[in-house]
C-alpha cells in the first residue's frame, strides 16, 4: 500500500491537496506542525472517503525534523509514492522588517525542507511504478517582488529546481510539477502580515479558493506536467512578467507592496 504525503496539510492549500487526493483514492500521510488539526482531517478524509490516512505532527524547520518524519515512515512501514512539498510561508516588507532568524526559518521551510524531503524519498520513489513530486510555488516565481523579495526568491528557486530536477529524472518513473498558485483564500497574508491597502485590495480581486488550486494542481500532476499556473489572471501575469521590462514590473509591484 503506497502514501502520497503532504506538509503543510493542516490548512490552506495543502489541506485541500489532500482532499482531492483522498476524494481520488489515494492514501493520506498528513505532516504538519498541529496535532490537533491533523487528526481532525485525517478522521474526516478516512471517514468521507475510505482511504488510510495518518497524520506526523512536526516542525520541520527544527533540526533533525526531517530524520525524525524518515523514522517514522520506516518505523511505520509506508511506502511513498507522491511527495507534496506544499510547506511555506512569507513575510512581507522591507528586508530590515525582521530578525535574520525570522529570514532563515522562511527559508529553510520554503527551500531546504523540499530539497531535503525529495532527496531522502528519492530511492522509494525510484522503486514505484509511477510516482509524483509535486512542489508548490508562488505566481511570485516569475519576478523579483519588492515587499516581499525573500519570499519571492525563495519560490523561484522551488520553480528552478523543480524544472531542473524534472529533466533530470525524465527517463524514471517519476513524474515532478510545479504549481504555482497567485493570492489564495487563506491565512497567508496574516502569517505574511500583509496590511498596505493596495495590497490586500489586488489579493482580494484575484483571490481563487483553495480548492480550486488544490484541484488545478492535482489534475496537472496526474497528467504529468511540469509548469502549472493556477487561474487565468495568474497566467497573464507570468506572461507579462516575461515580456515587460523587469524594471517596470519591480515598479508596479513596489508601489502595490507601498515600498
Amino acid at each position: 500500500m503506497s502514501f502520497a504525503l503532504i506538509t503543510g496539510a493542516s490548512r490552506g492549500i495543502g489541506k485541500s491537496i489532500a482532499t482531492e487526493l483522498a476524494s481520488r483514492k489515494f492514501n493520506i500521510l498528513l505532516v504538519a506542525r498541529d496535532e490537533q488539526m491533523l487528526k481532525e482531517h485525517a478522521f474526516i478524509l478516512h471517514s468521507t472517503y475510505g482511504v488510510q490516512v495518518d497524520f506526523f505532527a512536526i516542525d520541520l524547520t527544527e533540526d533533525g525534523a526531517i530524520d525524525k518524519l524518515m523514522r517514522w515512515l520506516d518505523e511505520k512501514l509506508y511506502t511513498v509514492s507522491m511527495l507534496v512539498n506544499n510547506a511555506g510561508y512569507g513575510l512581507s516588507g522591507s528586508m530590515d522588517s525582521y530578525s535574520f532568524l525570522g529570514y532563515k526559518n522562511m527559508m529553510t521551510l520554503n527551500m531546504e525542507v523540499p530539497v531535503a524531503l525529495t532527496y531522502r524519498l528519492l530511492p522509494m520513489l525510484l522503486s514505484q511504478k509511477k510516482s509524483f513530486i509535486l512542489n508548490v510555488g508562488s505566481s511570485a516565481s516569475y519576478q523579483s517582488v519588492p515587499g516581499m523579495n525573500i519570499y519571492a526568491a525563495s519560490k523561484s528557486f522551488i520553480l528552478s529546481f523543480s524544472r531542473g530536477l524534472c529533466y533530470e529524472l525524465r527517463n524514471t518513473a517519476i513524474s515532478v510539477s510545479v504549481v504555482s498558485p497567485g493570492a489564495t483564500d487563506t491565512d497567508f497574508p496574516t502569517r505574511a502580515q500583509i496590511f498596505g491597502q493596495k495590497a490586500i485590495k489586488m489579493l482580494k480581486a484575484t483571490n481563487m479558493s483553495p480548492e480550486a488550486v488544490a484541484k488545478i494542481a492535482v489534475d496537472g500532476m496526474l497528467k504529468g506536467q511540469t509548469e502549472i499556473v493556477a487561474g487565468l489572471l495568474n497566467k497573464v501575469g507570468v506572461l507579462l512578467a516575461w515580456l515587460l521590462p523587469k524594471k517596470v514590473i519591480e515598479k508596479s509591484i513596489a508601489i502595490i507592496y507601498g515600498m
